[in-house]
C-alpha cells in the first residue's frame, strides 16, 4: 500500500512542500494513535519503539518520495541528436515541480562539490574577444599582418570571469526599429569616432546623446548603389537578385552594414565579415543592428566556409590588396564563389594614378586583369568606381590550355576548411555541387535532386523539418520569465505573449540540416540564424548554405569569433554530450556562451539527463536562471531553458 501511495504521489506530481507537510502531520498522528496495527508492531518492537527508529522511518519515507518524485538522474548517458517535440506547454505543472527541482539541484551540488559564483571581469574586458590579442601575437613572433589574425593558442587566459555590459548598456530595440536605431552605449565606438570618420557621417545622425540613427533610404545612397550593381549584371532592379540566383552575399569589410540592411528586406542573406578592430568595430555595429556578421579576414588563413558557398563576394573599400601575394586573396574569393557568381569591387579613388578617368581605370584594372583571366573570370562591367567580374560556369575552362590557368588543387584537397592556410590552387572544380547559380531554385526549400547532391534523402529532410516545426512552437511558448517561478499561476491568469523580449540574432550551435532555421522561415519569425556545424561532426554546412542560410564551421573547444553581447538566443541540440566525450570543458563552454549572449538573452539546451544535470549545476555559478523541462514521454531527453540576468556592478 505504501508503494501504491508513493506511486500515486509521483504520478500526480504534488509540490515537495505539500508532501513534506503531509508526512509531518501523518507522523504526529502516528505518535498519538493506539490502533490495532500499532499494537501489533509493539509486539515486535516493544511497547515503546525507540525515538531514533521513528526518525529513521521518517527520513527513509522522505528519501523514497524524493527519488520517485524526481524525473532527473545523475547517470550521464550518451546523447540522441533527434529532438523530441512533446514539450510542456502548460506552465502550471512546471511551477509545481519547482521545489522538487530545487531540492535535486541542491543535492547534486552537495554531492559534487560547490563551486563559487564567478565574479565580473574588469571594465577593460567589456568588449573582449578571445584569440585576437595583437600584442600577444606580436610577442609570439607573428608579423606581416599575421598579428591581426586569429591565434587562440596564444591568447588564452587563466582568468575566468563573466564579461560585464558597459555602464550605459540598454536592451536593443525590437526589429525592425533596432535595424535603424541603436543605443550608442552598447558599442565600443564613441560618438567622437563616428563624427570624425568622414563619409559615415552621411549615414549617421545622433538623435540624442544615447542613440544612433541609420538613414539607409534617405542619405547614404545604398539603394542607388544596390540598383547600380543589379543593372551591371543585367537585371532591371535589385529586387530581381533572387530570380537571378543571388541569394547569399559575402560582404567583406561591411562598414556599418547598410548594404546588408537594405537587401535583408528582399530576403537576400548578406554575411558581413571584417577584421578585429580595437575600436569602432564593423562586426559589432552590424550585429547590434540585427544583421548577420562575424570576425574574419584575408591574411594567411581560409575563412571557415566550405567551397562554393556564396553567390556574390562584395568588397566596397575593404582595404584588401587583391593583387598581392600572387593573387592568393582572389583565389580564396574564387573558392568561396559558386559557378556563375559575381565578384563586386568598389575601389577607393585614392588609388587613382593621374587625373583622368582613363588613367584611374588602368591603375585599378591592370594588376587584376592577369589574375582574373587566370581564374577564368569574365569582366562584366564598370561604372564609376565599381567593377564586376563573373566566375565561369564551365569547369572545362580550367583544362582548356589556352591560357596560363591557376593550377588545380590535388584530388581530395577540398576538405572542410577550418582556418586552413591559404593555398595558391583552385578547388571544387569536379564537385557535385558545381551548379551554376542561375540553375538553382530561388526558394530555401531544396528539391529532391539538390538534396541527393548532399547525400540526404527527401523523407529524412522532411521528417527533420517537421520535428523542428513543432519544437519551435513549443520553444516560443517557453521564453517567458514565468518559467522560473516557484509558484503556479492563479486560475484565470493568462500567459504573456511570447517571446517576453526581443529576439533577433539566433545561434543554432549544432545545426545539423538547418531545420530550426527552416522552421523560423516558415513561421515568418523576424530572426536570422547563425547555423554552426561543429568541427568533427558530419559536415552538413554545404547543405545549410545551399538553402541560402547563414552558417559557419566552428570548434566549440575555442571561443566563437564575435564580440560580447551579440546574440539574443543560443540553441544547442545534443552538443553537451559531444563536449563530455571530447577534450572540451563544459564550464568553459558555458562561460563563452555567457560572453556572446546579451543580458536577458535566452539559452535552450536539448540533451539527455546526465549532460543536462551537469549543465544545470554549472549555470547557477554563472548567474543564469535555469529550469529543466521533462518531456513526460518516458524518454531520458530533457530541456534546459535559461535566461541571463542583466547584471551591473
Amino acid at each position: 500500500m505504501l508503494y501504491a501511495l508513493l506511486r500515486d504521489l509521483n504520478r500526480r506530481r504534488f509540490p515537495f512542500r505539500v508532501v513534506l507537510n503531509w508526512i509531518i502531520e501523518g507522523t504526529s498522528e502516528i505518535l498519538d494513535m493506539r490502533s490495532s496495527w500499532v499494537n501489533k508492531i509493539s509486539v515486535i518492537l516493544g511497547s515503546k519503539p525507540p525515538f531514533n527508529w521513528l526518525i529513521l522511518c521518517l527520513i527513509s519515507v522522505l528519501a523514497l518520495i524524493v527519488v520517485l518524485g524526481t524525473s532527473t538522474s545523475n547517470v550521464f548517458d550518451s546523447v540522441s541528436t533527434t529532438p523530441v517535440s512533446d514539450i510542456y506547454t502548460s506552465y502550471r505543472r512546471q511551477k509545481e515541480r519547482a521545489a522538487i527541482d530545487l531540492f535535486d539541484l541542491k543535492s547534486l551540488s552537495l554531492a559534487t562539490g560547490r563551486l563559487k559564483e564567478f565574479g565580473l571581469c574588469g571594465k577593460e574586458r567589456e568588449n573582449h574577444v578571445p584569440c585576437y590579442n595583437v600584442t600577444a601575437n606580436t610577442l609570439a613572433g607573428y608579423k606581416e599582418g599575421e598579428e591581426y589574425d586569429r591565434h587562440c593558442e596564444v591568447s588564452r587566459t587563466a582568468e575566468r570571469c563573466l564579461v560585464r555590459p558597459p555602464k550605459d548598456y540598454k536592451i536593443p530595440l525590437s526589429w525592425p526599429v533596432g535595424r535603424d536605431i541603436i543605443w550608442s552605449g552598447n558599442l565600443k565606438v564613441t560618438k567622437d569616432q563616428l563624427l570624425s570618420s568622414g563619409s559615415p557621417t552621411k549615414r549617421l545622425m545622433l538623435l540624442e546623446e544615447n542613440q544612433i540613427s541609420f538613414h539607409s533610404e534617405d542619405g547614404d545612397g545604398v539603394k542607388e548603389y544596390s540598383f547600380q550593381i543589379a543593372e551591371m549584371i543585367g537585371l532591371g532592379t535589385d529586387s530581381e537578385f533572387l530570380q537571378a540566383g543571388v541569394r547569399s552575399i559575402l560582404d567583406i569589410g561591411c562598414g556599418f552594414g547598410s548594404f546588408g540592411a537594405h537587401l535583408t528586406s528582399m530576403n537576400v542573406m548578406v554575411m558581413c565579415i571584417a577584421t578585429y578592430e580595437a575600436t569602432g568595430s564593423q562586426v559589432q555595429m552590424a550585429l547590434e543592428r540585427g544583421l548577420p556578421a562575424m570576425l574574419g579576414n584575408f591574411i594567411t588563413k581560409q575563412l571557415p566556409y566550405p567551397s562554393l558557398s556564396f553567390d556574390m563576394v562584395h568588397c566596397a573599400q575593404c582595404e584588401i590588396s587583391w593583387n598581392d601575394k600572387g593573387g592568393i586573396f582572389l583565389i580564396e574569393a574564387d573558392r568561396l564563389l559558386r559557378p556563375g557568381g559575381y565578384f563586386v569591387l568598389t575601389s577607393p579613388t585614392s588609388k587613382a594614378v593621374g587625373g583622368s578617368l582613363s588613367s584611374k581605370k588602368i591603375s585599378i584594372l591592370t594588376p587584376l586583369e592577369e589574375i582574373t583571366r587566370r581564374l577564368c573570370w569574365t569582366f562584366l562591367a564598370q561604372q564609376y568606381e565599381t567593377y564586376i567580374w563573373q566566375k565561369t560556369t564551365d569547369p572545362r575552362c580550367y583544362l582548356s590550355g589556352k591560357q596560363e590557368i591557376v593550377p588545380l588543387c590535388k584530388e581530395g584537397h577540398d576538405t572542410p576548411s577550418y582556418y586552413q592556410p591559404l593555398v595558391p590552387c583552385l578547388s571544387s572544380t569536379t564537385s557535385k555541387r558545381w551548379i551554376p547559380i542561375q540553375n538553382r531554385s530561388s526558394s530555401s526549400r531544396l528539391s529532391s535532386a539538390e538534396l541527393e547532391v548532399h547525400g540526404v534523402q527527401s523523407d529524412d529532410y522532411a521528417d527533420d523539418l517537421q520535428i523542428w516545426r513543432t519544437a519551435l512552437k513549443n520553444y516560443w511558448s517557453l521564453l517567458t520569465p514565468l518559467i522560473f517561478s516557484d509558484h503556479p499561476k492563479r486560475p484565470g491568469d493568462e500567459d504573456p505573449l511570447p517571446p517576453f523580449n526581443m529576439i533577433r540574432n539566433v545561434m543554432d550551435m549544432n545545426a545539423h540540416y538547418g531545420g530550426l532555421n527552416a522552421a523560423f522561415v516558415e513561421q515568418k519569425k523576424t530572426v536570422w540564424v547563425m547555423n554552426v556545424v561543429p568541427v568533427g561532426s558530419p559536415n552538413t554546412l554545404p547543405l545549410i548554405l545551399d538553402q541560402g542560410f547563414a552558417g559557419v564551421l566552428h570548434d566549440w573547444c575555442e571561443p566563437f569569433p564575435t564580440y560580447p553581447r551579440t546574440y539574443d538566443l543560443l540553441h544547442a541540440n545534443g552538443l553537451l554530450s559531444q563536449l563530455l566525450s571530447s577534450r572540451c570543458s563544459m564550464l568553459e563552454f558555458l562561460v563563452e556562451m555567457d560572453r556572446i549572449l546579451r543580458p536577458e538573452g535566452w539559452v535552450i539546451l536539448n540533451d539527455k539527463v546526465g549532460p543536462i544535470e551537469k549543465a544545470r549545476m554549472l549555470v547557477t555559478h554563472i548567474r543564469w536562471e535555469a529550469r529543466v523541462i521533462d518531456f513526460q514521454n518516458g524518454s531520458d531527453q530533457r530541456l534546459l531553458v535559461c535566461q541571463k540576468p542583466f547584471v551591473k556592478k
